[in-house]
């Protein structure tokens, strides 16, 4: 079974612009992505998707791949579809996000053993147990109950589920982080956003509100995603420190 890794990248960023090119101990964020992510052992490929030219560039002067998509995707997930179209042969995609430069070589390769094991799997995702009352309670942080299966019944900003009882169940937070069968993300990507999926801007309740199952991985990695000069500022800590 082929699988590749994507990773999409826009330079303009909210709270960070030029986000992807911004330093990590000497090294651009996206290629320091990139070089994690391509040290998993189940993806033929990995590659930067984006849509602009300075990304491409500082990909391919550290030896990486990138490919110029076009630049009015609404979504992540449209620039990702744009990419799978190109890979007919690749059954399984992994999307891992621009700012995660602490990424998990193996938890990638966690996702797609998914795909081997359980044909009939589409979508996979992954989760972290909360345990601070103060990220519990941040919208920021989204939240996502769990059946028996580890498959998602619903995602959302609010806390979920809530602790009348508690100590009943456990918090997860979601990590923005997926995988999915090719045929299902170019269905996926073409279809009509749902109530749920506005009301929380949450999109993969796309999938679930159209019967899609999404399948998700428990993690104990660490995850600090850059939104913000801080997380930055963190991440250059952790990499001096553990010299990644």
């Amino acid at each position: 079974m082929k699988s590749i890794c994507v990773i999409p990248a826009r330079y303009s960023s909210t709270r960070l612009p030029g986000k992807p090119l911004k330093d990590i101990c000497g090294v651009p964020m996206i290629c320091r992505v990139w070089e994690r992510a391509s040290r998993a052992k189940s993806v033929a490929e990995v590659i930067v998707a984006t849509d602009d030219e300075r990304i491409l560039q500082a990909v391919e002067k550290y030896s990486g791949r990138a490919m110029m998509t076009r630049a009015d995707h609404k979504t992540g997930t449209d620039r990702l579809a744009e990419v799978a179209e190109k890979f007919p042969d690749v059954e399984v995609i992994v999307n891992v996000q621009g700012d995660e430069p602490l990424i998990e070589p193996a938890l990638i390769d966690e996702l797609v053993a998914q795909f081997v094991a359980d044909k009939n799997l589409q979508m996979a995702t992954v989760a972290t147990e909360l345990l601070d009352a103060d990220e519990m309670n941040n919208p920021n942080n989204v939240k996502v109950v769990l059946d028996k299966n580890n498959d998602a019944l619903y995602f959302s900003r609010s806390l979920i589920p809530y602790p009348r009882n508690a100590g009943k169940s456990k918090i997860f937070k979601h990590i923005g982080i997926y995988a999915y069968r090719r045929n299902f993300l170019l269905t996926y990507a073409k279809m009509e956003p749902t109530p749920l999926e506005q009301s929380e801007s949450l999109e993969q309740l796309r999938a679930l509100e159209n019967g899609f199952k999404i399948r998700v991985i428990k993690s104990s990695c660490r995850f600090v995603g850059v939104d913000t000069e801080e997380d930055l500022k963190l991440v250059n800590e952790i990499y001096r420190r553990e010299e990644l």
